[in-house]
């Protein structure tokens, strides 16, 4: 009766034999539902049980906005630095380095510019996971840069937000882009270029308050956390409860914050309509 019998050779296994699965391959969504990655990207990153729209960085957003994916990146080697110096300095400085050697990125955003369904547009797209796509100095400055090359090559600009709020590492120098950039807006709405924001999740601080919600026209994606401060923050400071899903892409669309959801899966369509529609003339023939 072998069948009974535990055998030790037979349920050991080397050290050397054991093989890791790869991490990446599946992913697990809110309502419980296991997904393929490969399936997942082909349904640009929405899971299709529940339509959860998984948080993506600027190179996934730049592959499902340009067409056959192709961009040019523009102000690729501007990068993060230190410019106060702060007295806990080195422990931000080794932050960045080890963020941009596991990101691969220079900061939390990235400007590139290509054609949308023939029609070529200037994107700025924020990565969360470089520092909670924090606002910063560079951040501004390549906004700004962005905005410049709309306004030189007379093309309409998007910009897509994913930010926790200010990098305080920098403290006045990182609320001083708030300014900087409403400033340089100014002068591509002077041009008759349009401008629209598509708030991701999640869009916090500073950004919602000021350059993320002034454009022409403020998408957003579904279910996307939208808001100044965190919940808990605003009922310690107002002392009272606040209304369920209050800071939802849905909620403030009711309320009038935002002026359309889109599916991700719409994105691109909505983008060059909503720019033919604000902006006709040299519409590309395709």
């Amino acid at each position: 009766m072998a069948w009974f019998r535990r055998n030790k050779k037979n349920i050991t296994t080397s050290t050397e034999e054991k093989k890791d699965v790869p991490k990446g391959l599946w992913y697990k969504s809110p309502s419980g539902k296991i997904i393929g990655t490969e399936e997942l990207k082909a349904n640009l990153y929405v899971s299709p049980d529940d339509d959860f729209h998984v948080q993506i960085g600027s190179q996934e957003y730049f592959e499902i906005l340009f067409d056959e994916a192709k961009f040019k990146e523009l102000d690729a080697k501007v990068e993060s630095k230190d410019p106060l110096n702060w007295a806990d300095t080195q422990k931000y400085k080794d932050r960045l380095k080890d963020v941009k050697k596991k990101t691969g990125l220079t900061d939390a955003i990235r400007n590139a510019t290509g054609k949308m369904n023939g029609r070529e547009v200037v994107v700025s797209a924020m990565d969360f996971k470089f520092i909670g796509g924090s606002l910063g100095s560079v951040m501004g400055e390549k906004i700004v840069r962005a905005i410049d090359y709309a306004i030189k090559n007379h093309l309409p600009y998007v910009l897509i937000t994913q930010s926790g709020g200010a990098r305080m590492m920098e403290a006045a120098i990182s609320l001083m882009q708030l300014a900087k950039v409403e400033a340089k807006l100014s002068q591509l709405s002077d041009e008759k270029i349009p401008y629209i924001t598509v708030l991701t999740n999640p869009t916090f601080g500073g950004i919602t308050a000021s350059f993320g919600s002034i454009g022409d026209l403020v998408l957003a994606e579904p279910g996307a956390l939208i808001g100044f401060a965190g919940p808990r923050v605003i009922k310690e400071t107002i002392g009272r409860d606040l209304p369920e899903g209050f800071q939802t892409s849905e909620f403030l669309l009711e309320k009038g914050f935002i002026d359309m959801i889109v599916h991700r899966k719409m994105l691109k369509k909505q983008l060059t309509d909503s720019i033919n529609m604000l902006m006709p003339e040299n519409i590309s023939k395709k």
